[in-house]
């Protein structure tokens, strides 16, 4: 897929999946802009991948701050003069007892994990319903608005809130031609790939554990402009974990 003259916005790009979503889409000829609040890593990466011939910047955002958000997407559009596609992947984690789990820390991962989603999509669609064919936006949810550990509330809440969120913009945004789709995510190793057991990999029905790559590469399939009768939807990439029954002998 081809992407060139593309401007595609990653939050939370500088680690992880998001660094794997912002190096894929500069690789396949896209404008990148990561936001993140580690800056130090952000401008190493966006500093990589110019040094490949590549287009990127760094942007230091803290999406839980709705005006850095306003400023992030004012920036992204002043420099390349246009945005097309908005990944929505800056997230954290909070397990803890509900007996104990903080006012604050439900805050937190509410406003980073969701409420910025909600902001995100407005600010950037702003910019996108200037395109003759609009824009996409991809938000990256995960199976646990599916499904659950203990001491996950916070995290379970921002994700299901996630898969809400994104079909209501899509049909909001749908005469914009602003197409909004979520990804979840599986077990997705982020660390050092090599240091998985077999009994790892063995329990997913695919055979492996998920690389950052997996889901970059789907980033790519629901933002290119061939693929603009979907959208409204959840793609679940976990390697056939949330359909695998489950018994203990």
């Amino acid at each position: 897929m081809n992407f060139s003259g593309k401007v595609a916005i990653v939050t939370g790009g500088a680690n992880g999946i998001g660094k794997a979503i912002a190096t894929m889409f500069a690789e396949k000829g896209a404008k990148v802009v990561i936001a993140d609040i580690a800056e130090e890593k952000g401008e190493q990466l966006a500093l990589a991948l110019r040094e490949k011939g590549r287009e990127a910047r760094f942007v230091p955002t803290d999406v839980r701050k709705v005006d850095e958000i306003e400023r992030l997407m004012k920036v992204a559009f002043e420099t390349y003069g246009c945005l097309h596609y908005l990944i929505n992947n800056a997230g954290v984690s909070r397990w803890k007892s509900p007996y104990e789990l903080t006012v604050e820390e439900w805050e937190d991962v509410l406003h980073t994990n969701l409420r910025s989603v909600f902001f995100a999509s407005r600010e950037a669609a702003k910019y996108m319903r200037k395109n003759a064919n609009g824009g996409a936006i991809v938000n990256i949810a995960s199976t646990r608005a599916l499904m659950s550990e203990p001491n996950s509330e916070a995290y379970a809440a921002s994700k299901g809130g996630i898969l809400s969120l994104t079909h209501a913009l899509a049909v909001s945004f749908a005469g914009d031609y602003i197409r909004v789709n979520a990804i979840s995510p599986g077990w997705i190793e982020t660390g050092d790939y090599g240091k998985l057991r077999e009994i790892d990999h063995a329990q997913h029905p695919a055979g492996r554990v998920g690389k950052p790559e997996d889901i970059a590469r789907a980033c790519l399939y629901l933002c290119h402009d061939e693929n603009d009768f979907i959208t409204g939807t959840n793609i679940v990439i976990d390697g056939g974990m949330t359909r695998k029954m489950i018994y203990v002998e």
